[in-house]
């Protein structure tokens, strides 16, 4: 007799970041659509104040700071002037507000959406949990990390050949005969940022994702004082002396924005 035991791999929320372009002349326009009250309806809570983590059922304003690019050119996202967070533990919020902004915005702007769900990390044991996630940054107010970067990301067709057993090798430092490391790997490249970035990645429906979506979308937040160690990490995840991994990665813009607190305020 055998057990049945299969941890499943299921969504446990569904989110979107709809990247706004809006032409100078008709930001007024825009700025009066009463997306707020979209917002209500649905339940969604602004994540502006939040201070125990992400709201089950959140919206976010982020307004542009600057952009840069990547190996996959993505001019909707690294010219987006505004993006728009929803999350929600099912699907149906996200999908009705992003239909129902759609028909509000009308011609007025340009909406781009990467969508992608929160699922439960596929390769974390109770060490590699313990080392990177037990003590996590969890979502603080605005005014504590007013910084977002949002890093979206696809691996190569090389990397979704290998088996998984292949795959979480490259996540862990690499030693040899010696004992002496030969490289650092994903996690311990990455550690610097584990105690000021607060991390949330959606995972396409898909792995790999379909053609032209990504296979995973990567969004920080941090402290002014902190956003240098931002980009250190990034520096560190994407030297492959340090971590091979990323020679099957290729990068989407990289979109630096700013928290605030309303729609409107993301075309003042």
């Amino acid at each position: 007799m055998r057990a049945n035991d299969i941890r499943p791999d299921v969504p446990i929320r569904y989110g979107a970041y709809i990247c706004l372009r809006v032409p100078a002349d008709h930001r007024a326009t825009v700025a009066d659509i009463d997306v707020p009250a979209l917002a209500g309806r649905l339940g969604l809570r602004n994540e502006y104040d939040a201070a125990d983590g992400d709201p089950p059922e959140s919206i976010a304003y982020l307004l542009r700071i600057s952009a840069a690019p990547r190996q996959l050119a993505d001019p909707a996202v690294e010219q987006a002037d505004a993006i728009v967070h929803v999350a929600a533990g099912t699907a149906a919020p996200v999908a009705e507000f992003r239909a129902e902004l759609s028909r509000l915005l009308g011609t007025a702007a340009s909406a781009h959406v990467l969508a992608g769900e929160l699922r439960a990390p596929i390769y974390s044991g109770a060490a590699m949990w313990n080392f990177a996630y037990a003590h996590r940054i969890l979502q603080q107010p605005a005014a504590v990390m007013p910084n977002v970067f949002l890093v979206p990301m696809s691996k190569t067709a090389d990397w979704w050949r290998k088996d998984w057993m292949e795959r979480n090798t490259y996540f862990l430092p690499r030693y040899d005969d010696t004992g002496a490391m030969r490289w650092e790997g994903h996690a311990a490249a990455a550690a610097p940022g584990i105690a000021c970035l607060l991390r949330r990645t959606y995972k396409g429906p898909t792995q790999p994702a379909a053609e032209d979506d990504y296979d995973f979308i990567n969004y920080f937040e941090c402290a002014d004082t902190d956003v240098p160690v931002f980009h250190s990490v990034c520096d560190a995840l994407r030297d492959t002396t340090r971590n091979p991994e990323w020679k099957f990665v290729r990068e989407g813009p990289t979109w630096h924005g700013r928290r605030t607190a309303s729609w409107p305020e993301l075309f003042g």
